[in-house]
């Protein structure tokens, strides 16, 4: 195979946009995937055309045919797919009761049937390769549930556990599937914050519904005090290309604020983990 080529999902801003960019700087070619390039995205899509590398591509991973079009024109094209990240998703916050059942299924249609979409169209051409990388950007909150973010949380919680069993059914096909958990980072996804739509009940919590409010300006603070960089997370994907298959670790903590604690709790189910797949006879796929 030629020089690596590589599939990012929700590149107009944050992560993404800077992991294509970054991506694009190593050398590999880029597919930069931007939900309606035409429109409000047309001068990110445009700036990224510009990038040397940087192939931008209409896609709305909650549009399943276009998710396996796209893919199929990709591998078409350049003969391979080496890297996936799937980093699309957006942020909501408030409280857990505001939100219907229609606006919990857009986050999770988005957040993990999205990432899922891309991850099925993408995982043939890697197991007939025997390597690919597959990277989904998960959360520290995928590992702790913190209040008045509750509906997020529990897409992280998803991601994490499509992830963490895919991890082990593909690896001993050449394909690693790995999670990479942000902590906070100053980004254009807290610009852009979905709440529940029942606002009605909100009155009935009193102060509690004046919480989110308070985290959001905590939140500003501690940028400001501890200043974390966005480039850390794409600085992780590229380590990871860069480590040998077999050889990624499952979960990657980005955090300049509070990974340790993830991290810990990381290291504690690792372990246990371990004993219940040896005890239902897969030690196996721990090697």
């Amino acid at each position: 195979m030629g020089k690596k080529v590589v599939l990012i999902t929700g590149t107009n801003s944050g992560f993404g946009y800077l992991t294509a960019k970054s991506a694009a700087a190593k050398g590999y070619t880029v597919y930069a995937t931007i939900r309606d390039v035409n429109g409000r995205n047309a001068d990110k899509a445009k700036e990224l055309s510009a990038v040397d590398n940087v192939n931008v591509v209409e896609l709305d991973v909650t549009d399943g045919e276009g998710v396996n079009r796209v893919v199929a024109d990709l591998i078409a094209k350049e003969g391979q797919l080496d890297v996936v990240v799937n980093n699309a998703g957006f942020y909501g916050g408030g409280l857990a009761e505001t939100y219907t059942a229609d606006d919990i299924e857009k986050m999770f249609d988005v957040n993990v049937k999205g990432l899922w979409r891309v991850t099925k169209a993408s995982l043939a051409q890697m197991r007939k390769q025997g390597e690919g990388l597959i990277v989904n950007i998960s959360s520290g909150l995928g590992r702790f549930s913190a209040p008045f973010m509750t509906v997020y949380n529990g897409t992280k919680f998803a991601v994490e556990g499509l992830t963490e069993g895919l991890h082990y059914e593909v690896r001993p096909l050449g394909v690693d599937v790995v999670l990479i958990q942000p902590g906070a980072f100053p980004t254009e996804i807290f610009g852009k914050v979905a709440y529940g739509s029942d606002q009605g009940v909100a009155s009935a919590y009193g102060d509690l519904a004046k919480i989110p409010e308070q985290i959001g300006a905590g939140m500003g603070q501690m940028f400001e005090t501890v200043k974390p960089d966005p480039q850390m997370v794409p600085d992780a994907v590229l380590q990871l290309i860069d480590t040998p298959k077999g050889q990624r670790p499952l979960r990657t903590v980005v955090d300049a604020m509070t990974g340790d604690f993830v991290e810990k709790a990381n290291k504690q189910v690792a372990e246990q983990h371990a004993g219940f797949l040896t005890a239902f006879g897969m030690k196996d796929l721990l090697a």
